[in-house]
């Protein structure tokens, strides 16, 4: 499972916060769950998940990151095939235009319904979202689903942070970031829902994630 470091001027990334606080968390010895943070860029979160997946040779990738303009766990159908950049990257970068030459987009290979009503489940909001953005969240969940061949999804979660909205996330949706109801123990609750609903629609394990 991975998150993304912070950007764009803000201090946190909630989806940082929440990974490490699941990763705190999770006692479950029958399930290894490994993590590492991204960098926010084009070019160096794909290279950094490629780089985990080497490291850890995981059995399913779940990649997470944060949306500010959304009030729910959104876990995501498609990565699009498309690059487009509101603010710069932590690299300086705006890029514009497709990632690859591949198909238009791509759909996640997990249950993006089962995880969103296992969220639910929980006592988290969660939908289903149509869209991942063209920011480097999206980026990363099309470098997912084409650098490694296994189950593998994208979930954003809310903007949380301790005061006051985030100054960045609208990079996902557009418009201004608002300022979820949720906290970061909901946000690490409804990740771990997320991963115990894999376990269960994908079999029996051990297995890593």
């Amino acid at each position: 499972m991975t998150g993304f470091e912070p950007f764009g001027g803000d201090a946190v990334n909630a989806s940082e916060q929440a990974v490490q606080g699941l990763a705190q968390r999770w006692a479950d010895r029958t399930i290894e769950l490994r993590t590492a943070i991204l960098p926010v860029s084009f070019d160096g979160a794909p290279a950094a998940l490629a780089g985990a997946i080497a490291t850890h040779e995981p059995d399913v990738v779940l990649c997470v990151g944060e949306a500010g303009g959304r009030a729910a766990i959104t876990p995501e159908r498609f990565a699009v095939n498309e690059r487009s950049a509101r603010i710069p990257d932590n690299d300086g970068r705006q890029p514009d235009g497709a990632i690859d030459e591949g198909p238009q987009r791509l759909e996640a290979r997990v249950d993006v319904d089962f995880i969103a009503e296992s969220i639910k489940a929980a006592g988290v909001p969660a939908e289903v979202s149509e869209d991942a953005g063209r920011f480097v969240c999206n980026a990363t969940f099309h470098a997912a689903l084409t650098a490694f061949d296994g189950p593998a999804g994208f979930i954003h979660v809310p903007a949380v942070r301790d005061s006051g909205p985030a100054r960045v996330g609208a990079e996902t949706d557009g418009g201004t970031p608002v300022e979820a109801s949720l906290g970061i123990d909901d946000l690490v609750a409804g990740l771990e829902a997320a991963v115990r609903s894999l376990l269960v629609s994908m079999g029996p394990w051990p297995a890593s994630i």
